[in-house]
C-alpha cells in the first residue's frame, strides 16, 4: 500500500509539474516586450535605492497584455523593499543577471519581506544572478532562539517571499546571506524551484534555505543550500512536496516541521524527499512538532536514496520540540517511510523515534537503513557508546539490513 500511495504522489507531480514545463517552455521563447530596469532610471552603481525603478519596470511588464520580460541586467543594484504584485494580463519573467542587494536598515522592513511576488500565475525568475541580503548586519541584532525563548521572536526580513504565486518556476538563481528565511512560499501551487544555489554562514539565525507552508504540487530540485537553518523545511498544509537532487549542508537538514506552533494549522500529506546528500548537518531527515500543539496529522512522508555525511541525528523524530509548555504534542505522524538511507552519524543515536504520548506514531518502515557510527568525528562523551536506535511512543517496522540495530 505505501508503495502504491508512492506512485500516486509521484504521479500528481509529474503532472502538474509537466504542464508546468510546458508553460515555461511555451512562454520563454515568446517574448514580445522587454523592460530593462535601467531604462526606468535603475542604476549599478551599488549605492541608489533601485526599487521604484524597479517597481515601475514591473507594472509595465505585468499590464503589457503580452508576453513580457524584466531584465536586470549585469551590475550591482541596491534595492530597499520591492513589490512585484499581479495578477498580470500574461505571463511574466524576471531575468536577473546582476546582482540585487538589499539595504541594512532594518527600519525599511515594515512588512518583514525583501523581494515579494503575490498573486501571479505564470511567473518564470532566472537568469544566473544573485540575490544578495547582507545579512550579516542584521545576524547580531537577534538575539533570541525561537525554540527555546519564553516570548515571541520577531524574525528578520525574508529574502524572497512567493505568495499566491502559481504554475510558475524559479531556476538558476543564487541566494546570498539573507536576513532571515531565504525563501518562502505560501498558498503557492504548481511551482518548481530548481538549480538555486543558497548561502549563508552555519552560526546565521533561522536562514532556512526554503521554507513552504500552505502550497501544494511544489518540485524542489537540484540544489546546493548550505544555510545556519533548515535546508528545507516544510510547514503546516503543505501537500504533494518534492524535494530530490539536493546538497544540504552547513545546516539543520531537511524537515517537516515544525508543526503545532498555532491552533488553527493544517495537516501536512504526500511528503517525498529522494536521491538527496546531506553534509556535516546538525540533523539529517527530521519531523519536528511542538508541545502542547493542537490537534493535526502528518502522514504519508516518504524518504528514500538519502545520503548521510558526517550528520547529527541522521533519522529523528522530534515530538517535544521548544521549550514554552510542557503538554505533549498532539500532532499525529502516521505513515513515515525510510529506505536505503545510508552514510555516517557523528551521534551515537542514528535513529532517533521520539513521539508524542497522546497520539503515539504509527506506520513507521525503515529498509535498508545502513549507517555507520563515525567515532572519530563524535563528541568525547559519546565516542565509547555504542551506536543505537532509540524509541518511544513509536510503532516501527526495520526490514533489510539495519544499522544501528532497531529499538
Amino acid at each position: 500500500m505505501a508503495r502504491q500511495e508512492r506512485f500516486v504522489v509521484k504521479a500528481v507531480l509529474l503532472l502538474g509539474l509537466t504542464f508546468l514545463s510546458c508553460m515555461v517552455k511555451g512562454a520563454e521563447p515568446n517574448y514580445s516586450l522587454d523592460f530593462d530596469v535601467t531604462k526606468f532610471g535603475a542604476e549599478a552603481n551599488g549605492d541608489k535605492n533601485n526599487a521604484q525603478a524597479f517597481t515601475e519596470a514591473w507594472a509595465k511588464a505585468c499590464g503589457s497584455g503580452a508576453p513580457a520580460k524584466v531584465l536586470i541586467p549585469s551590475g550591482t543594484f541596491l534595492t530597499g523593499p520591492v513589490v512585484f504584485s499581479g495578477p498580470c494580463k500574461s505571463a511574466i519573467t524576471v531575468e536577473v543577471r546582476g546582482i540585487v542587494k538589499a539595504t541594512t536598515d532594518l527600519k525599511e522592513y515594515t512588512d518583514g519581506d525583501w523581494i515579494l511576488f503575490e498573486n501571479i500565475d505564470g511567473l518564470l525568475l532566472t537568469g544566473g544572478g544573485t540575490f544578495d541580503g547582507q545579512g550579516a548586519a542584521s545576524w547580531k541584532l537577534k538575539d533570541c532562539n525561537p525554540q527555546h525563548s519564553a516570548t515571541k521572536c520577531d524574525l528578520l526580513p525574508i529574502s524572497i517571499k512567493f505568495n499566491h504565486v502559481n504554475n510558475s518556476v524559479v531556476t538558476g538563481i543564487n541566494s546570498l546571506n539573507s536576513k532571515g528565511f531565504h525563501i518562502l512560499l505560501v498558498f503557492c501551487q504548481n511551482f518548481t524551484a530548481s538549480n538555486l544555489n543558497i548561502t549563508a554562514p552555519d552560526e546565521s539565525p533561522n536562514t532556512d534555505g526554503i521554507h513552504l507552508s500552505l502550497s501544494s504540487l511544489v518540485n524542489i530540485t537540484n540544489s546546493k543550500i548550505g544555510t545556519g537553518d533548515d535546508c528545507v523545511s516544510i510547514g503546516h498544509g503543505s501537500t504533494d512536496i518534492s524535494v530530490s537532487q539536493i546538497t544540504c549542508g552547513p545546516g539543520h537538514g531537511i524537515s517537516v516541521g515544525s508543526l503545532g506552533n498555532k491552533p488553527d494549522e493544517m495537516d501536512v500529506n504526500g511528503i517525498t524527499v529522494f536521491n538527496c546528500t546531506l553534509i556535516n548537518t546538525t540533523n539529517g531527515l527530521r519531523i519536528k512538532t511542538k508541545r502542547g500543539s493542537a490537534s493535526l496529522k502528518a502522514s504519508r512522508i516518504f524518504y528514500d536514496n538519502v545520503i548521510m555525511d558526517k550528520v547529527k541525528n541522521p533519522i529523528i523524530i522530534d515530538q517535544n520540540y521548544g521549550a514554552k509548555k510542557n503538554e505533549p504534542s498532539r500532532v499525529k505522524i502516521t505513515d513515515v517511510h525510510y529506505k536505503n538511507i545510508r552514510g555516517t552519524s557523528i551521534t551515537n543515536v542514528g535513529v532517533n523515534l521520539n513521539c508524542s504520548s497522546v497520539v503515539p506514531c504509527d506506520g513507521v518502515e525503515l529498509v535498508g537503513v545502513d549507517l555507520a557510527f563515525d567515532v572519530g568525528s563524535a563528541k568525547k562523551a559519546e565516542a565509547n557508546l555504542p551506536f543505537s536506535s532509540s524509541c518511544a511512543n513509536a510503532e516501527a517496522k526495520f526490514e533489510g539490513k539495519i544499522s544501528p540495530p532497531p529499538c
